[in-house]
């Protein structure tokens, strides 16, 4: 296990599967699933964002009227937690069992944070960008991270799927910085020379208990 105080989350594509979320947009956009998701894994490859590429198939998409759209049809945005991935709540509760302070935080809505307080794991810490009003790689991120714990970062490890949005800044921030190989950005960045620069580098989270 990590020698430190406490273990930080990234959500999504960490804690969060996000392929029913994705497409349920490519439904909802008239996307054919195949051409939203396989564009998405190329940006994740090319640093194109998400949002760019949605753009690219629809020019004229705006992010806050769908949502109002979606919720006028009664159609939910965000997690439930069937998307949590099956290794998710083991290795928080590993952690918090072995006397380590878990933490989620991530670029997501504030409503997020909701379902993982009803996970029934204690939490040192659980905020989104949303609530921050701040969003990753901006190192106030990782230093609003520290301060929330009451912890030198050295004593802190963030844990995500990208090394722009969460190695390379928490590493800036002076964290250990652990990479996990899973879904388009994990992958796609784990055949990058620089993903070496990880503390550590896992393909499942319950690889943090051993």
């Amino acid at each position: 296990m990590l020698d430190v105080d406490a273990v930080v989350f990234d959500i999504g594509e960490t804690l969060v599967d996000e392929t029913r979320s994705w497409e349920s947009w490519a439904d909802w956009l008239g996307i054919p699933r195949l051409t939203l998701l396989g564009l998405i894994g190329w940006g994740a490859g090319n640093d194109v964002q998400p949002s760019d590429v949605v753009r690219m198939l629809r020019p004229d998409f705006d992010y806050r009227a769908e949502v109002q759209r979606r919720g006028a049809a009664g159609i939910p945005v965000g997690f439930a937690h069937t998307d949590l991935y099956p290794d998710a709540v083991p290795a928080l509760r590993g952690l918090a069992a072995a006397g380590v302070r878990v933490g989620i935080a991530g670029n997501q809505p504030t409503g997020v944070e909701d379902m993982f307080h009803e996970l029934g794991v204690e939490l040192a810490l659980c905020a989104s960008s949303g609530t921050w009003r701040l969003s990753k790689p901006d190192p106030r991120f990782f230093a609003r991270i520290a301060e929330a714990l009451a912890l030198p970062p050295a004593r802190i490890a963030y844990v995500g799927d990208r090394l722009d949005n969460d190695v390379f800044p928490a590493l800036a921030a002076g964290m250990l910085a652990v990479h996990i190989r899973r879904g388009p950005w994990g992958w796609a960045h784990a055949l990058r020379p620089d993903a070496q620069r990880a503390t550590l580098r896992v393909d499942s989270l319950l690889d943090l208990l051993q």
